[in-house]
């Protein structure tokens, strides 16, 4: 069993910063890609940042510039920090990973922590 645990979420005023935090856990052989997505209210949930094992991170053209993403392999875990916040980056991030197990290597998803950027 795979797990996925968030932690960072929290409110800010515009121009300010957040580091969100994400650290798998449970029967994990490898992890081919970390990364973030998120979600508004009445919006499709979309990619914001992810970093593929061993390859350079990608980014959503919305965050480029005002966020970065870290991962540390030895930990499973996955940090997105974020800069320069506006009210339109207020979502639901989720952490998602690929992960093999002894079983499957296949996407898992954090229970989701929330990001609210006042005006």
């Amino acid at each position: 069993q795979v797990q996925l645990v968030e932690s960072g979420g929290g409110l800010v005023q515009a121009g300010g910063s957040l580091r969100l935090s994400c650290t798998a856990s449970g029967s994990i052989i490898s992890t081919y890609v970390m990364g973030w997505y998120r979600q508004a209210p009445g919006k499709q949930r979309e990619l914001v940042a992810q970093i593929i094992f061993g390859g350079s991170p990608d980014y959503a053209d919305s965050v480029k510039g005002r966020f970065t993403i870290s991962r540390d392999n030895a930990k499973n875990s996955v940090n997105l920090q974020m800069n320069s916040l506006k009210p339109e980056d207020t979502a639901v991030y989720y952490c998602n990973a690929i992960i093999r197990t002894v079983v499957v290597q296949r996407p898992y998803w954090g229970q989701g922590t929330q990001v609210t950027v006042s005006s």
